[in-house]
């Protein structure tokens, strides 16, 4: 499975599948080529210190969004790309590249989904007054973190929590939970029918 990764900024999330990869804990995953709309951000480096191509598609180049996605697009299969990996892509995706990956492009967002969607989860988390926070991995359509749900992690909220810390231990699981779905995915354990999603399934 060739894996395509789109980044924006620092790609922590980014590193942590790379040491996967490198660790042989992706099973048949590949990460083939790292994607930024942000040009110069610390996620190509770490694509490049890993030996994986490393591309800037600067989204301020283009007149439209959809233009911008087609690029995108056109990279993407131009490499082969089986599964589209969201890791800190700061960019909502049109339907039509969707559509080009259909089922195959996935997100981690740091909130248990479907509660606090959108930037600033943690924060969202302690405003509300949760006890619980955590990460979700889930496939990606056209709205704002509505995705099929894939698997998700949890963390207490402590009570001496500001958001940099909670942050901080949602990170953590986030860069455990991702690589291992990507594995899963890699090995076919992971169905996807519509907005229900089956774990544990493997097809020849």
């Amino acid at each position: 499975m060739r894996l395509g990764l789109l980044v924006s900024g620092s790609g922590s999330n980014l590193q942590a599948i790379l040491d996967a990869a490198r660790e042989g804990r992706l099973g048949g995953a590949l990460p083939t080529v790292v994607i930024s709309n942000v040009p110069g951000v610390r996620a190509l480096e770490r694509a490049r210190d890993a030996g994986v191509e490393a591309l800037e598609i600067d989204h301020r180049a283009f007149a439209s969004r959809p233009a911008f996605d087609a690029a995108l697009q056109d990279a993407l299969r131009a490499r082969a790309v089986d599964l589209v990996v969201l890791a800190g892509f700061m960019r909502l995706l049109t339907g039509d590249f969707l559509a080009a990956f259909p089922g195959r492009v996935i997100n981690i967002h740091p909130s248990l989904l479907p509660a606090f969607p959108g930037l600033h989860a943690p924060r969202q988390a302690l405003d509300y007054g949760a006890r619980i926070a955590g990460c979700t991995v889930h496939f990606v359509d056209e709205g704002t973190d509505t995705g099929a749900i894939i698997a998700q992690a949890s963390v207490e909220v402590r009570d001496d929590d500001d958001e940099e810390a909670l942050a901080a231990r949602i990170l953590a699981e986030e860069h455990r939970l991702y690589p291992q779905v990507i594995r899963q995915l890699a090995e076919r354990r992971i169905e996807r029918a519509g907005r229900r999603v089956r774990i544990g399934v493997r097809r020849a």
